[in-house]
Protein backbone atom coordinates (compact mmCIF):
# COMPACT_ATOMS: atom_id res chain seq x y z
CA UNK A 1 0.00 0.00 0.00
CA UNK A 2 1.45 3.29 -0.93
CA UNK A 3 0.28 6.53 0.52
CA UNK A 4 -2.38 7.85 -1.73
CA UNK A 5 -3.91 4.54 -1.57
CA UNK A 6 -3.76 4.76 2.38
CA UNK A 7 -5.09 8.16 2.43
CA UNK A 8 -8.22 7.28 0.02
CA UNK A 9 -8.49 3.56 1.98
CA UNK A 10 -7.97 4.12 5.51
CA UNK A 11 -7.57 7.84 6.41
CA UNK A 12 -10.75 9.68 4.27
CA UNK A 13 -12.86 7.20 6.17
CA UNK A 14 -11.93 8.08 9.68
CA UNK A 15 -11.62 11.77 8.93
CA UNK A 16 -15.31 11.13 7.64
CA UNK A 17 -16.42 9.84 10.98
CA UNK A 18 -14.13 11.77 13.46
CA UNK A 19 -12.68 15.28 13.39
CA UNK A 20 -8.80 15.98 14.07
CA UNK A 21 -9.24 18.34 17.32
CA UNK A 22 -7.26 21.09 15.09
CA UNK A 23 -7.57 22.13 11.75
CA UNK A 24 -3.95 23.26 11.88
CA UNK A 25 -1.02 21.61 14.25
CA UNK A 26 2.11 23.49 15.14
CA UNK A 27 4.85 23.30 17.82
CA UNK A 28 5.13 26.08 20.45
CA UNK A 29 7.87 27.75 18.01
CA UNK A 30 5.45 27.61 15.06
CA UNK A 31 6.91 25.16 13.33
CA UNK A 32 4.05 23.28 11.24
CA UNK A 33 3.65 19.28 12.13
CA UNK A 34 2.12 17.27 9.70
CA UNK A 35 -0.55 14.61 10.24
CA UNK A 36 1.98 11.48 9.29
CA UNK A 37 5.51 12.08 8.98
CA UNK A 38 6.86 9.36 6.25
CA UNK A 39 10.29 9.91 4.25
CA UNK A 40 8.94 11.97 1.91
CA UNK A 41 8.72 14.57 4.51
CA UNK A 42 11.99 14.88 4.83
CA UNK A 43 12.74 14.73 0.93
CA UNK A 44 16.75 13.73 -0.09
CA UNK A 45 18.32 12.82 3.25
CA UNK A 46 22.03 11.87 3.17
CA UNK A 47 21.99 10.56 6.99
CA UNK A 48 26.37 10.67 7.11
CA UNK A 49 26.21 14.55 5.59
CA UNK A 50 23.45 15.79 7.39
CA UNK A 51 23.89 14.19 11.16
CA UNK A 52 27.01 12.61 10.89
CA UNK A 53 28.03 9.65 13.88
CA UNK A 54 27.90 10.55 17.58
CA UNK A 55 31.47 12.00 18.72
CA UNK A 56 32.40 13.58 15.55
CA UNK A 57 31.83 16.44 13.50
CA UNK A 58 28.81 18.13 13.13
CA UNK A 59 27.74 16.34 16.49
CA UNK A 60 24.13 16.13 15.91
CA UNK A 61 23.95 12.98 17.44
CA UNK A 62 26.08 13.95 20.52
CA UNK A 63 30.05 15.32 21.70
CA UNK A 64 30.81 11.58 22.87
CA UNK A 65 30.92 8.23 20.38
CA UNK A 66 29.39 6.29 23.32
CA UNK A 67 27.45 8.92 25.44
CA UNK A 68 25.60 7.01 28.23
CA UNK A 69 27.04 3.96 27.73
CA UNK A 70 30.41 4.70 29.26
CA UNK A 71 28.95 7.29 31.86
CA UNK A 72 25.60 9.33 32.60
CA UNK A 73 25.19 13.09 32.62
CA UNK A 74 25.89 15.01 35.72
CA UNK A 75 23.47 14.71 37.99
CA UNK A 76 23.13 18.55 39.14
CA UNK A 77 20.22 19.93 41.85
CA UNK A 78 20.18 23.73 41.82
CA UNK A 79 20.21 24.57 45.46
CA UNK A 80 20.71 27.23 47.67
CA UNK A 81 18.82 29.29 50.04
CA UNK A 82 19.09 31.19 53.65
CA UNK A 83 23.25 31.48 55.22
CA UNK A 84 25.52 29.13 53.96
CA UNK A 85 25.29 26.50 56.77
CA UNK A 86 21.89 26.31 55.71
CA UNK A 87 22.68 25.80 51.86
CA UNK A 88 25.50 23.51 53.12
CA UNK A 89 23.57 21.34 54.63
CA UNK A 90 20.81 20.73 51.65
CA UNK A 91 24.28 20.09 49.51
CA UNK A 92 25.17 17.39 51.96
CA UNK A 93 21.82 15.78 52.11
CA UNK A 94 21.41 15.73 48.09
CA UNK A 95 25.43 14.70 47.56
CA UNK A 96 24.06 11.46 49.78
CA UNK A 97 21.11 11.01 47.82
CA UNK A 98 23.48 10.41 44.79
CA UNK A 99 23.69 13.71 42.97
CA UNK A 100 27.03 13.67 41.04
CA UNK A 101 27.60 17.22 41.16
CA UNK A 102 26.54 20.86 43.02
CA UNK A 103 24.53 23.82 41.21
CA UNK A 104 25.03 27.12 43.47
CA UNK A 105 21.85 29.46 43.80
CA UNK A 106 22.88 32.76 44.92
CA UNK A 107 20.51 35.38 46.69
CA UNK A 108 19.48 38.94 45.08
CA UNK A 109 22.25 40.88 47.21
CA UNK A 110 25.02 38.35 45.93
CA UNK A 111 24.07 38.58 42.14
CA UNK A 112 23.74 42.14 42.21
CA UNK A 113 26.92 42.85 44.50
CA UNK A 114 25.24 43.91 47.53
CA UNK A 115 26.88 42.96 50.98
CA UNK A 116 23.94 41.48 53.08
CA UNK A 117 23.80 44.53 55.46
CA UNK A 118 23.51 46.99 52.72
CA UNK A 119 20.14 48.66 52.35
CA UNK A 120 19.54 47.74 48.85
CA UNK A 121 19.55 43.89 50.74
CA UNK A 122 16.79 44.65 53.18
CA UNK A 123 13.81 41.48 53.05
CA UNK A 124 16.17 39.67 50.31
CA UNK A 125 18.79 38.06 52.50
CA UNK A 126 18.62 34.50 51.48
CA UNK A 127 15.43 34.37 49.79
CA UNK A 128 16.13 33.24 46.51
CA UNK A 129 19.44 31.50 47.02
CA UNK A 130 22.32 31.60 49.40
CA UNK A 131 23.88 34.83 50.62
CA UNK A 132 27.84 34.95 50.30
CA UNK A 133 29.60 38.11 50.90
CA UNK A 134 32.98 36.56 52.02
CA UNK A 135 35.33 34.26 51.50
CA UNK A 136 34.53 32.96 55.07
CA UNK A 137 30.95 32.13 53.48
CA UNK A 138 32.47 29.82 50.94
CA UNK A 139 34.36 28.49 53.49
CA UNK A 140 31.22 27.44 55.45
CA UNK A 141 29.32 26.31 52.03
CA UNK A 142 31.44 24.15 50.94
CA UNK A 143 32.72 22.59 54.52
CA UNK A 144 32.91 18.70 54.35
CA UNK A 145 32.81 19.30 50.51
CA UNK A 146 36.03 17.94 48.69
CA UNK A 147 36.61 20.83 46.25
CA UNK A 148 39.00 18.76 43.79
CA UNK A 149 36.57 15.99 43.36
CA UNK A 150 33.10 17.42 42.97
CA UNK A 151 32.40 19.48 39.75
CA UNK A 152 30.69 22.87 41.28
CA UNK A 153 28.06 24.76 39.43
CA UNK A 154 27.71 28.77 39.93
CA UNK A 155 24.87 30.44 39.03
CA UNK A 156 26.16 34.16 39.02
CA UNK A 157 26.90 36.44 36.48
CA UNK A 158 27.68 40.29 36.82
CA UNK A 159 29.47 39.23 40.25
CA UNK A 160 31.11 36.22 38.74
CA UNK A 161 34.77 37.04 38.95
CA UNK A 162 34.45 37.50 42.67
CA UNK A 163 32.32 34.53 43.49
CA UNK A 164 34.99 32.29 41.39
CA UNK A 165 37.78 33.96 43.80
CA UNK A 166 35.82 33.14 46.68
CA UNK A 167 36.02 29.33 44.97
CA UNK A 168 39.65 29.95 44.62
CA UNK A 169 41.02 31.40 46.89
CA UNK A 170 39.33 28.18 49.31
CA UNK A 171 40.98 26.00 47.31
CA UNK A 172 44.36 27.16 48.23
CA UNK A 173 43.21 27.42 51.47
CA UNK A 174 42.79 24.14 51.60
CA UNK A 175 46.01 23.85 49.99
CA UNK A 176 43.99 22.44 46.23
CA UNK A 177 45.91 22.86 43.36
CA UNK A 178 43.64 25.28 41.42
CA UNK A 179 44.12 23.46 38.35
CA UNK A 180 42.19 20.82 39.49
CA UNK A 181 38.93 22.50 40.13
CA UNK A 182 36.19 21.74 38.08
CA UNK A 183 33.28 23.27 37.39
CA UNK A 184 31.35 26.35 35.71
CA UNK A 185 30.51 29.87 36.30
CA UNK A 186 27.54 31.15 34.32
CA UNK A 187 29.18 34.50 34.02
CA UNK A 188 26.58 35.63 30.97
CA UNK A 189 25.77 38.82 30.89
CA UNK A 190 24.19 39.60 27.96
CA UNK A 191 21.04 37.35 28.80
CA UNK A 192 20.98 39.93 31.88
CA UNK A 193 20.36 42.30 29.31
CA UNK A 194 18.01 40.36 27.54
CA UNK A 195 15.69 38.62 29.73
CA UNK A 196 16.64 38.51 33.58
CA UNK A 197 17.99 41.83 34.93
CA UNK A 198 20.42 41.33 37.45
CA UNK A 199 23.26 43.27 35.51
CA UNK A 200 25.59 46.09 37.55
CA UNK A 201 28.03 47.56 35.09
CA UNK A 202 27.27 48.74 31.10
CA UNK A 203 27.74 46.67 28.36
CA UNK A 204 31.18 46.98 27.54
CA UNK A 205 32.90 46.74 31.08
CA UNK A 206 30.97 43.55 31.57
CA UNK A 207 31.85 42.23 28.15
CA UNK A 208 36.01 42.95 29.42
CA UNK A 209 35.42 41.01 32.78
CA UNK A 210 33.84 37.78 30.96
CA UNK A 211 37.08 38.19 28.55
CA UNK A 212 39.23 38.86 31.23
CA UNK A 213 37.95 35.84 33.35
CA UNK A 214 38.24 33.73 29.74
CA UNK A 215 42.48 34.78 29.97
CA UNK A 216 43.22 34.22 33.26
CA UNK A 217 40.67 30.66 33.43
CA UNK A 218 43.07 29.32 30.30
CA UNK A 219 46.62 29.96 32.53
CA UNK A 220 45.32 29.02 35.83
CA UNK A 221 42.05 26.93 36.14
CA UNK A 222 42.25 24.84 32.95
CA UNK A 223 39.60 22.54 33.52
CA UNK A 224 36.87 25.23 34.63
CA UNK A 225 34.64 26.37 31.81
CA UNK A 226 34.23 30.15 32.25
CA UNK A 227 30.90 30.92 31.16
CA UNK A 228 27.58 29.07 30.97
CA UNK A 229 26.18 30.66 27.85
CA UNK A 230 22.72 30.67 28.90
CA UNK A 231 18.88 30.15 26.92
CA UNK A 232 17.58 28.86 29.83
CA UNK A 233 16.47 32.61 31.06
CA UNK A 234 15.10 33.90 27.42
CA UNK A 235 13.26 30.76 27.55
CA UNK A 236 11.87 31.12 31.01
CA UNK A 237 11.14 35.12 29.73
CA UNK A 238 8.56 34.24 27.12
CA UNK A 239 10.65 33.23 24.25
CA UNK A 240 10.15 30.16 21.53
CA UNK A 241 12.33 26.91 21.80
CA UNK A 242 13.81 28.65 18.20
CA UNK A 243 14.20 31.75 19.89
CA UNK A 244 16.33 30.36 22.65
CA UNK A 245 18.60 28.68 20.80
CA UNK A 246 19.27 32.08 18.29
CA UNK A 247 19.35 34.33 20.73
CA UNK A 248 21.63 32.29 22.81
CA UNK A 249 24.06 31.51 19.62
CA UNK A 250 24.06 35.20 18.88
CA UNK A 251 25.28 35.81 22.75
CA UNK A 252 27.67 32.91 21.89
CA UNK A 253 28.95 34.40 18.71
CA UNK A 254 29.25 37.93 20.06
CA UNK A 255 31.59 36.35 23.28
CA UNK A 256 33.48 34.87 20.72
CA UNK A 257 34.56 37.93 19.00
CA UNK A 258 35.29 40.02 22.19
CA UNK A 259 37.84 37.08 23.36
CA UNK A 260 39.46 37.54 20.26
CA UNK A 261 39.55 41.15 20.26
CA UNK A 262 41.44 40.73 23.49
CA UNK A 263 43.93 39.27 21.95
CA UNK A 264 43.32 35.87 22.84
CA UNK A 265 43.35 32.61 20.61
CA UNK A 266 40.25 31.06 19.85
CA UNK A 267 41.71 27.34 20.72
CA UNK A 268 42.45 28.52 23.72
CA UNK A 269 39.13 29.31 25.39
CA UNK A 270 36.73 27.76 23.16
CA UNK A 271 36.69 24.24 24.31
CA UNK A 272 36.11 26.09 27.81
CA UNK A 273 32.61 27.41 26.46
CA UNK A 274 29.66 25.57 28.17
CA UNK A 275 25.97 25.93 27.17
CA UNK A 276 22.78 26.30 29.78
CA UNK A 277 18.93 25.42 28.06
CA UNK A 278 15.68 24.66 28.78
CA UNK A 279 13.86 21.89 28.75
CA UNK A 280 10.37 22.84 27.82
CA UNK A 281 6.89 20.94 27.73
CA UNK A 282 6.70 19.91 23.35
CA UNK A 283 8.99 16.87 23.50
CA UNK A 284 10.35 15.89 20.18
CA UNK A 285 10.99 19.96 19.45
CA UNK A 286 13.40 20.39 22.69
CA UNK A 287 14.86 16.99 21.55
CA UNK A 288 15.17 18.63 18.09
CA UNK A 289 16.72 21.90 19.54
CA UNK A 290 19.34 20.12 21.43
CA UNK A 291 20.07 18.58 18.22
CA UNK A 292 20.63 21.36 15.99
CA UNK A 293 22.20 23.53 18.20
CA UNK A 294 25.31 21.09 18.03
CA UNK A 295 25.16 21.41 14.37
CA UNK A 296 25.22 25.08 14.62
CA UNK A 297 27.94 26.02 16.70
CA UNK A 298 30.15 23.67 15.25
CA UNK A 299 29.83 24.71 11.93
CA UNK A 300 29.92 28.42 13.00
CA UNK A 301 33.46 27.63 15.11
CA UNK A 302 34.89 25.77 12.20
CA UNK A 303 33.77 27.66 9.52
CA UNK A 304 33.37 31.62 11.13
CA UNK A 305 36.28 31.10 13.97
CA UNK A 306 38.55 28.96 12.07
CA UNK A 307 39.03 26.41 15.42
CA UNK A 308 41.36 23.61 14.73
CA UNK A 309 40.53 21.70 17.90
CA UNK A 310 37.81 19.31 18.26
CA UNK A 311 36.66 20.77 21.89
CA UNK A 312 36.46 23.83 20.71
CA UNK A 313 33.76 22.37 18.11
CA UNK A 314 31.91 20.53 20.56
CA UNK A 315 28.98 22.14 22.17
CA UNK A 316 28.48 21.05 25.80
CA UNK A 317 25.72 21.76 27.90
CA UNK A 318 23.84 21.78 30.75
CA UNK A 319 19.85 21.63 31.22
CA UNK A 320 17.34 22.38 33.51
CA UNK A 321 13.45 21.92 33.44
CA UNK A 322 11.23 24.40 32.42
CA UNK A 323 10.68 26.96 35.71
CA UNK A 324 8.07 28.84 33.91
CA UNK A 325 5.87 25.80 33.12
CA UNK A 326 5.39 25.19 36.85
CA UNK A 327 1.94 25.28 38.00
CA UNK A 328 0.79 25.89 41.43
CA UNK A 329 -2.32 24.73 40.74
CA UNK A 330 -2.05 20.79 41.42
CA UNK A 331 1.59 20.98 41.74
CA UNK A 332 1.96 17.23 41.75
CA UNK A 333 1.16 17.47 38.12
CA UNK A 334 4.36 18.97 37.61
CA UNK A 335 6.19 15.44 38.83
CA UNK A 336 5.15 14.53 35.40
CA UNK A 337 6.07 17.33 33.48
CA UNK A 338 9.36 17.53 35.33
CA UNK A 339 9.77 13.81 33.93
CA UNK A 340 8.68 15.10 30.21
CA UNK A 341 10.86 17.87 30.15
CA UNK A 342 14.09 15.52 31.78
CA UNK A 343 13.37 12.56 29.01
CA UNK A 344 13.57 15.14 26.20
CA UNK A 345 17.26 16.73 27.82
CA UNK A 346 18.36 13.34 27.98
CA UNK A 347 17.39 11.64 24.58
CA UNK A 348 18.49 15.72 23.16
CA UNK A 349 22.20 14.63 24.77
CA UNK A 350 22.54 17.37 27.80
CA UNK A 351 25.87 16.82 29.80
CA UNK A 352 24.32 17.99 32.66
CA UNK A 353 20.83 18.11 34.36
CA UNK A 354 18.70 19.94 36.82
CA UNK A 355 15.50 18.66 37.83
CA UNK A 356 13.15 21.11 38.98
CA UNK A 357 11.02 20.30 42.42
CA UNK A 358 7.14 19.79 42.04
CA UNK A 359 6.76 22.79 44.72
CA UNK A 360 8.79 25.23 43.31
CA UNK A 361 6.41 27.13 41.77
CA UNK A 362 5.11 27.82 45.37
CA UNK A 363 8.29 28.74 47.14
CA UNK A 364 11.85 27.03 47.95
CA UNK A 365 12.14 23.11 47.44
CA UNK A 366 11.67 21.27 50.32
CA UNK A 367 14.41 18.12 51.02
CA UNK A 368 11.67 15.72 50.14
CA UNK A 369 10.54 17.17 46.96
CA UNK A 370 14.12 18.04 45.98
CA UNK A 371 15.09 14.29 46.29
CA UNK A 372 12.09 12.98 44.20
CA UNK A 373 13.54 15.61 41.65
CA UNK A 374 16.89 14.00 41.85
CA UNK A 375 15.22 10.05 41.45
CA UNK A 376 13.40 11.36 38.65
CA UNK A 377 17.02 12.11 36.74
CA UNK A 378 17.94 8.46 38.51
CA UNK A 379 14.66 6.21 36.95
CA UNK A 380 15.38 7.89 33.69
CA UNK A 381 19.02 6.60 34.00
CA UNK A 382 18.48 3.20 35.39
CA UNK A 383 15.38 1.79 34.57
CA UNK A 384 13.92 3.20 31.55
CA UNK A 385 16.59 1.64 29.33
CA UNK A 386 16.53 4.79 26.60
CA UNK A 387 20.40 5.49 27.48
CA UNK A 388 21.56 2.24 26.61
CA UNK A 389 21.72 3.29 22.83
CA UNK A 390 23.32 6.48 21.32
CA UNK A 391 20.85 9.05 19.94
CA UNK A 392 18.46 6.61 19.73
CA UNK A 393 15.89 8.55 17.93
CA UNK A 394 18.09 9.14 15.21
CA UNK A 395 16.21 8.18 12.10
CA UNK A 396 12.94 9.31 12.95
CA UNK A 397 11.20 11.09 10.14
CA UNK A 398 9.46 13.50 12.19
CA UNK A 399 12.73 13.89 14.78
CA UNK A 400 15.08 14.69 11.52
CA UNK A 401 12.52 17.22 10.04
CA UNK A 402 12.26 19.16 13.52
CA UNK A 403 16.07 19.35 13.42
CA UNK A 404 16.28 20.32 10.13
CA UNK A 405 13.63 23.37 10.56
CA UNK A 406 15.42 24.27 13.91
CA UNK A 407 18.16 25.07 12.21
CA UNK A 408 16.68 26.68 9.29
CA UNK A 409 14.43 29.38 11.55
CA UNK A 410 17.82 29.50 13.87
CA UNK A 411 20.02 30.40 10.95
CA UNK A 412 17.55 33.37 10.10
CA UNK A 413 17.19 34.81 13.37
CA UNK A 414 21.23 34.95 13.14
CA UNK A 415 21.36 36.49 9.91
CA UNK A 416 18.86 39.41 10.99
CA UNK A 417 20.96 40.00 14.31
CA UNK A 418 24.17 39.93 12.48
CA UNK A 419 22.40 42.50 10.13
CA UNK A 420 21.56 44.44 13.00
CA UNK A 421 25.39 44.47 14.08
CA UNK A 422 25.09 41.64 16.21
CA UNK A 423 23.67 40.68 19.80
CA UNK A 424 25.09 43.74 21.83
CA UNK A 425 23.50 46.04 19.50
CA UNK A 426 19.96 44.43 18.66
CA UNK A 427 20.32 44.34 23.01
CA UNK A 428 20.97 47.99 22.72
CA UNK A 429 18.22 48.15 20.04
CA UNK A 430 15.22 46.42 21.98
CA UNK A 431 15.19 43.71 19.63
CA UNK A 432 16.03 40.51 21.47
CA UNK A 433 13.21 42.00 24.64
CA UNK A 434 10.40 42.64 21.77
CA UNK A 435 10.60 39.35 20.18
CA UNK A 436 10.90 37.65 23.14
CA UNK A 437 7.46 40.02 24.63
CA UNK A 438 5.52 39.30 21.52
CA UNK A 439 6.56 35.55 21.91
CA UNK A 440 5.26 35.28 25.64
CA UNK A 441 2.02 37.37 25.02
CA UNK A 442 1.48 35.00 21.81
CA UNK A 443 1.64 32.24 24.36
CA UNK A 444 -0.63 33.05 27.14
CA UNK A 445 -3.10 33.93 24.32
CA UNK A 446 -3.41 30.92 23.35
CA UNK A 447 -3.78 29.34 27.50
CA UNK A 448 -6.56 31.67 28.04
CA UNK A 449 -8.60 31.25 25.21
CA UNK A 450 -7.96 27.45 25.94
CA UNK A 451 -5.42 26.83 22.73
CA UNK A 452 -3.12 25.22 24.90
CA UNK A 453 -4.20 22.74 27.30
CA UNK A 454 -2.88 23.35 30.60
CA UNK A 455 -3.86 20.42 32.67
CA UNK A 456 -5.43 21.88 36.38
CA UNK A 457 -5.38 25.10 35.10
CA UNK A 458 -7.79 25.78 32.01
CA UNK A 459 -8.92 22.14 31.94
CA UNK A 460 -9.29 19.73 34.50
CA UNK A 461 -9.62 21.95 37.41
CA UNK A 462 -10.31 20.80 41.03
CA UNK A 463 -12.33 23.15 43.35
CA UNK A 464 -10.06 22.11 46.36
CA UNK A 465 -6.70 23.74 46.45
CA UNK A 466 -3.65 21.55 47.82
CA UNK A 467 -1.23 23.36 49.77
CA UNK A 468 1.68 21.29 50.23
CA UNK A 469 4.25 22.24 52.87
CA UNK A 470 7.38 24.69 50.79
CA UNK A 471 10.20 26.10 52.64
CA UNK A 472 10.29 29.57 53.92
CA UNK A 473 13.22 31.73 54.80
CA UNK A 474 13.07 33.43 58.35
CA UNK A 475 14.28 36.93 58.71
CA UNK A 476 16.94 35.33 61.29
CA UNK A 477 18.73 35.32 57.75
CA UNK A 478 19.71 39.03 57.26
CA UNK A 479 20.50 39.58 61.08
CA UNK A 480 22.76 36.79 61.49
CA UNK A 481 24.46 37.50 57.76
CA UNK A 482 24.70 41.33 59.36
CA UNK A 483 26.53 40.04 62.15
CA UNK A 484 29.12 38.13 60.78
CA UNK A 485 29.81 40.70 58.55
CA UNK A 486 30.30 43.36 61.10
CA UNK A 487 32.67 40.57 63.51
CA UNK A 488 34.38 40.23 59.78
CA UNK A 489 35.28 43.84 59.30
CA UNK A 490 36.38 44.22 63.18
CA UNK A 491 38.91 41.67 63.05
CA UNK A 492 40.61 41.91 59.84
CA UNK A 493 43.65 43.66 58.92
CA UNK A 494 41.51 47.42 57.17
CA UNK A 495 44.84 48.43 56.06
CA UNK A 496 45.21 45.36 53.83
CA UNK A 497 42.14 45.53 52.98
CA UNK A 498 41.71 48.72 51.59
CA UNK A 499 45.21 48.22 49.54
CA UNK A 500 43.74 45.28 47.92
CA UNK A 501 40.82 46.91 47.20
CA UNK A 502 42.89 50.49 45.55
CA UNK A 503 44.39 47.39 43.68
CA UNK A 504 41.18 46.75 42.09
CA UNK A 505 40.21 49.52 41.36
CA UNK A 506 43.72 51.04 39.86
CA UNK A 507 43.36 47.55 37.26
CA UNK A 508 39.96 48.23 36.88
CA UNK A 509 41.22 52.11 35.10
CA UNK A 510 44.35 50.81 33.58
CA UNK A 511 43.15 47.69 31.67
CA UNK A 512 45.00 45.07 33.04
CA UNK A 513 43.69 41.82 34.01
CA UNK A 514 40.91 41.98 36.68
CA UNK A 515 40.91 38.47 38.12
CA UNK A 516 44.31 38.22 39.68
CA UNK A 517 43.87 41.55 41.71
CA UNK A 518 39.85 40.30 42.79
CA UNK A 519 41.71 37.15 43.93
CA UNK A 520 43.94 39.19 46.01
CA UNK A 521 41.16 41.41 47.32
CA UNK A 522 38.92 38.33 48.64
CA UNK A 523 42.19 36.38 50.43
CA UNK A 524 42.53 39.65 52.16
CA UNK A 525 38.85 39.31 53.33
CA UNK A 526 37.30 41.90 51.81
CA UNK A 527 33.32 41.51 50.55
CA UNK A 528 31.75 41.11 47.84
CA UNK A 529 30.16 44.61 47.93
CA UNK A 530 33.52 46.53 48.28
CA UNK A 531 34.66 45.02 45.63
CA UNK A 532 31.85 45.25 43.37
CA UNK A 533 31.55 49.15 44.83
CA UNK A 534 35.22 50.08 43.29
CA UNK A 535 34.04 48.98 40.11
CA UNK A 536 31.34 50.85 40.26
CA UNK A 537 33.43 53.68 40.27
CA UNK A 538 34.87 52.71 37.64
CA UNK A 539 32.47 51.59 35.29
CA UNK A 540 29.18 52.87 36.20
CA UNK A 541 26.39 51.20 36.56
CA UNK A 542 23.20 50.37 34.00
CA UNK A 543 20.23 51.51 34.01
Amino acid sequence: MDRSEWENKILQPALERFRERREEFRTPSGIPVERLATPETLGEFDAEAEIGYPGAFPFVRGVQPTMYRGRHWTMRQYAGFGTASDSNARYHDLLKAGTTGLSVAFDLPTQMGYDSDHAMAAGEVGRVGVAIDSLEDMEVLFRGIPLERVSTSMTINATAGVLLAFYVALARRRGIDPSKLKGTVQNDILKEYIARGTYIFPPRPSMRIVTDMFAWCHENVPLWNTISISGYHIREAGATAVQELAFTLADAIAYVEAALQAGLAVDDFAPRLSFFFNAHNDLFEEIAKFRAARKIWATLMKERFGAKLERSLMMRFHTQTSGATLQAQQPLNNVVRVALQAFAAVMGGTQSLHTNAFDEALGLPTTESATLALRTQQVIAHESGAVDTVDPLAGSWYVEYLTREMEKRVRVYLKRIEEMGGAVAAIDAGYFQGEIEESAYRYQQEIESGERVVVGVNRFTEQTPVSPPVTRIDARVGREQGARLRELRARRDSVAVDSALDRVENAARSGANLMPVILGAVEESATLGEICDRLRAVFGTFD
